[in-house]
């Protein structure tokens, strides 16, 4: 976790497959800790094809089915068939809006969220800005994209800087 957080977490990312990675990761920690996630990430990784969403995007009953049988990763039906689904709508978005980069930015105007928090509890679950990607998304077909997964999705991927004010990280994401 020290590692995720002083080297990746709050960093931007304007790479389609690796927002399309961070959605699927975000929305499988649900109800599960963010470490246990983390230890899956490489299985996650060769299980969806690099998170190339066009090759998810193929994936049929029987790779599902397969993907069940896949210790490596959270062997959830509902999360796995919404990764597969969520492919399909990151290729809908992608024809719409030129990237799902270009799409999940617009709701920061295209740049970082810099807040000044000096107190974790002071971190927020949620936000109007989260409320509204959730819904967005939601009309766009993605599934496991609640508003708390959004902003768990903003903040990993540099959306948002939460880093607080006394983290080394903060200065890099203030800018």
């Amino acid at each position: 976790m020290i590692a995720y957080h002083d080297t990746e977490w709050g960093t931007p990312v304007h790479d389609d497959r690796v927002l399309f990675e961070f959605l699927t990761l975000e929305g499988a920690q649900a109800g599960l800790s963010w470490q246990t996630i983390l230890n899956k990430r490489e299985a996650y990784r060769s299980a969806f094809a690099g998170f190339d969403p066009a090759r998810v995007a193929a994936f049929d009953q029987d790779r599902v089915e397969a993907l069940m049988l896949d210790a490596g990763i959270v062997r959830n039906r509902l999360k796995i068939v919404s990764t597969v689904s969520n492919a399909r709508a990151v290729l809908d978005v992608q024809s719409k809006y030129g990237s799902l980069d270009r799409y999940l930015w617009s709701f920061v105007a295209g740049k970082p969220i810099v807040n000044r928090r000096v107190r974790a509890a002071s971190v927020p679950a949620r936000t109007a800005v989260s409320d509204a990607m959730s819904e967005s998304l939601k009309q766009h077909g993605f599934r496991f994209v609640g508003t708390t997964i959004c902003y768990a999705f903003m903040q990993a991927t540099g959306m948002v800087n939460d880093h607080l004010t006394t983290c080394f990280r903060y200065a890099a994401g203030a800018r």
